[in-house]
């Protein structure tokens, strides 16, 4: 993130903002500044990609749905607006801890023990630890002494749009997250694809909240994407998983997709798409 602050700093902040006489490196305005740059990089990343799932992937059809509910993504998008400055505190604490040294990121290739190889590893080892980490956190969330008041404003959204990707209670998108963050300080991890990484996580939080459930054949029963989250959301205790359904098969938790089945949800608003049709003709 020290990457990203120096930017702001070089053309934003020390020219416009602070002082001359505040130092870049002091540890309150480091603070102050990535709370900033974080919380307008999440809203821009947010509503980015939540817009061009919404209006390019999306499928429109599934707002006919019974348990779609009124205004509602509206009140996702107000939802996860009012959230974000409290989830980002925690979040720049850890940033600042990183900003200072105290993580395992790099800058250079050399750095790495593996070269280039090493920087191929980490990627595949952060999804693999982030995978397993959230699965343990999610279902850790929904035993009833967390589910009530911090998760169960996430499944308000039984049939969900791009938009309802950020929707949750502060803590409950904090604990969701911590895997991302805690990741540099056990594993070394290049600081360009630890930012790239950030970037495509929240990415890929739209993409399984977006109801487009296509996915090569061969990787449906593997890669944890909209069709299986979607259940999630439908049927409360399965499909935990993050990317993959590895740890839903370990855990017991694996449900095949209703969707996958011909039973999902854009399945029922065709077949009341259907029957509408009938009763209209009937009627006339």
């Amino acid at each position: 993130m020290d990457l990203v602050l120096n930017v702001a700093d070089d053309y934003v902040f020390s020219p416009y903002v602070y002082p001359a006489a505040w130092s870049e490196d002091d540890p309150l305005r480091q603070f102050l500044s990535l709370l900033v740059v974080t919380n307008l990089g999440a809203v821009v990343i947010y509503l980015l990609f939540g817009a061009l799932s919404y209006y390019f992937i999306f499928d429109h059809n599934l707002m006919k749905h019974p348990q779609f509910l009124e205004n509602q993504v509206r009140r996702e998008i107000i939802f996860s607006l009012k959230s974000m400055p409290w989830m980002s505190v925690p979040t720049v604490g850890l940033f600042l801890a990183e900003v200072r040294g105290y993580s395992r990121l790099y800058d250079n290739i050399d750095s790495s023990p593996y070269g280039w190889f090493g920087v191929i590893l980490s990627m595949i080892s952060f999804l693999f630890f982030t995978d397993m980490a959230i699965y343990w956190i999610h279902r850790f969330l929904h035993h009833k002494l967390m589910y009530k008041n911090v998760h169960k404003p996430h499944h308000l959204w039984k049939v969900t749009t791009p938009f309802a990707s950020h929707a949750f209670h502060p803590l409950d998108g904090f604990l969701q997250s911590l895997p991302y963050h805690i990741y540099p300080f056990i594993f070394p991890l290049h600081k360009v694809t630890y930012l790239g990484l950030y970037i495509f996580v929240n990415i890929w939080t739209v993409s399984i909240h977006d109801g487009d459930y296509r996915v090569p054949k061969v990787f449906e029963s593997i890669i944890n994407g909209a069709a299986h989250h979607t259940d999630h959301h439908l049927y409360f205790d399965y499909n935990f998983g993050q990317y993959f359904t590895l740890w839903d098969k370990i855990g017991g938790s694996y449900k095949n997709p209703s969707a996958l089945e011909g039973n999902g949800p854009h399945d029922l608003c065709r077949k009341l798409g259907k029957v509408n049709n009938s009763e209209s003709k009937k009627s006339n």
